[in-house]
């Protein structure tokens, strides 16, 4: 096939697209005549791959010659019918991206221990690391932690009518995880045996695309922020993250726009009082307090976690 008649039918073909999404599922002649390839490599097969993410870098779901799934959606999430291949490939173990209501996060299912091994290796997570999951509902906290403390009528606090209120949300609670959590979400060595289970980061976002891929499906997910390999900063362009990821083992990307560099706000509720560890996209409600900050007489005493007595995690 001459060149000429390939540039005309690529332009055809995509007019209005970026050349990422444009040559995705493009159709190639099978034997490309020599003059054609190499004017045509893709620009990150020329870039000299760090050796450290090289020898972590997880084998891809697909076979070989199946290119990543790459979902484009509205904002607002109403086409939800656009998920349904993401959904799937979710339920058979691939991992791959979605946003959340703060940043995009890569997620896989919970039940899936070697998809949680793949996506420490994809992010290059160190295994004593904990990892977070994405809830779809209370139901699902209770599950997989204690819960929020729902008062017992002899001076126990309420906390969870309190938290009702910012779920979902931009808030990322740190609970007590019980024996339903996998041991892979919290262990270390890679060889070593699991440590006992201590806690959890939850998160019930308020983004209906997330919302719509966690209704679909019988588990929470396992997931992590994404950040550029070699920096601790987050990536907001689905675009780049399916650029930078995809050679590192990512099975699909959820395209739900650019996101702001605003994460989620983390609260500790294991110790005696709610406590922000991180100050995030949430905002502070008066019945939490500030890491480090000295508040002599509680502004907020009706909140008296020491009233609470939370479970210790369990082994």
């Amino acid at each position: 096939m001459p060149f000429e008649a390939i540039a005309s039918a690529f332009l055809a073909a995509a007019p209005s697209l970026t050349f990422h999404r444009s040559v995705v599922g493009l159709p190639l002649p099978s034997q490309p005549p020599s003059s054609f390839l190499p004017r045509h490599l893709p620009v990150r097969a020329l870039m000299k791959r760090n050796p450290k993410r090289l020898k972590y870098s997880a084998p891809r779901f697909f076979k070989k010659r199946e290119a990543m799934v790459y979902v484009e959606m509205d904002t607002l999430g109403s086409e939800t019918w656009r998920l349904e291949p993401v959904i799937k490939l979710i339920k058979e173990g691939a991992v791959g991206v979605i946003p959340t209501d703060t940043v995009y996060a890569i997620v896989c299912d919970l039940r899936s221990y070697s998809s949680i091994e793949r996506l420490r290796r994809i992010k290059d997570i160190e295994n004593k690391k904990p990892l977070s999951i994405l809830c779809h509902s209370f139901q699902d906290i209770d599950k997989y932690t204690v819960g929020f403390p729902r008062g017992d009528g002899r001076g126990q606090t309420n906390i969870f009518r309190t938290v009702k209120h910012c779920l979902p949300g931009p808030y990322t609670f740190i609970l007590p995880a019980t024996k339903e959590l996998p041991k892979q979400c919290i262990k270390s060595g890679r060889t070593a045996r699991y440590e006992s289970r201590k806690h959890v980061g939850v998160r019930m976002p308020n983004d209906s695309i997330c919302q719509a891929i966690l209704q679909n499906l019988d588990e929470p997910l396992v997931s992590t922020s994404v950040k550029w390999p070699s920096e601790d900063q987050w990536m907001l362009d689905p675009v780049i993250i399916a650029d930078t990821y995809e050679p590192e083992g990512l099975d699909f990307v959820v395209d739900g726009g650019v996101r702001v560099a605003d994460p989620s706000t983390v609260v500790d509720m294991t110790g005696r009082y709610p406590t922000i560890i991180r100050q995030g996209k949430g905002p502070k409600l008066e019945w939490m307090m500030v890491e480090g900050e000295d508040y002599g007489e509680l502004p907020f005493p009706q909140v008296a976690w020491k009233k609470a007595s939370l479970s210790p995690p369990i082994s």
